[in-house]
């Protein structure tokens, strides 16, 4: 595998947009965690829009909690919640400081630290079918990554000295495709989830009427 060459954290006004510009634009990207001396890494895949206080799907629909106050602050923050008793969920805060919008991190390819992100995850790697289920969905991706609430919870991922954060490493824009969410009930039928089109790493349908 070809090294890679990352560029610093994506930059506040990256975010600081409708997540329907950003989910896209985040695919490719390379999310990044700095563990001392390790180094985990993995190529986004596959994420989900949600819209704020006009989206039922939202946190933020029912306005603005101590729960879920950073999806309303500044733009390029980790939003990081508890879910099903068992699994945390990685967001980004979207959008000017006061205005509601993130982005749920749904798969990863992993590139490096596999090792490390295997440990966290308690499992071993026999081959390409524990490989693709490594980080492919919201709650492994987390536990690959050591992310937690209280950790990582309100973390700025546009800051050069943070532990998290998302790269670019100059390859090509792959091509991405939008189809509508899963896993959820309310506005189900918006085309707001975004994924590179049969990549094995996807966590639900690769291909799922694209829009």
């Amino acid at each position: 595998m070809k090294p890679l060459t990352l560029s610093g954290p994506l930059p506040q006004k990256f975010y600081n947009r409708d997540p329907r510009r950003v989910g896209p634009e985040l695919i490719g990207k390379i999310l990044v965690r700095r563990d001392g001396k390790k180094l985990l890494t993995a190529r986004i895949v596959e994420v989900e829009a949600y819209l704020g206080q006009d989206d039922p799907a939202a946190h933020s629909a029912a306005g603005r909690t101590a729960r879920n106050s950073v999806l309303f602050g500044p733009p390029g923050r980790a939003y990081v919640y508890f879910i099903y008793g068992n699994h945390f969920c990685l967001n980004v805060s979207c959008l000017p400081d006061g205005e509601a919008g993130g982005i749920l991190f749904r798969a990863l390819e992993p590139l490096s630290g596999i090792e490390e992100m295997a440990k966290l995850r308690g499992i071993r790697i026999h081959g390409p079918r524990d490989l693709r289920n490594l980080t492919s969905g919201p709650g492994r991706l987390a536990e690959a990554f050591g992310i937690t609430r209280v950790r990582d919870n309100e973390k700025n991922l546009t800051d050069p000295a943070s532990d998290l954060y998302i790269a670019g490493d100059g390859s090509p824009r792959p091509k991405v495709i939008s189809t509508i969410r899963i896993g959820i009930t309310k506005a189900a039928d918006l085309p707001l989830r975004y994924l590179i089109s049969g990549n094995v790493f996807v966590s639900g349908p690769r291909h799922l009427d694209a829009r």
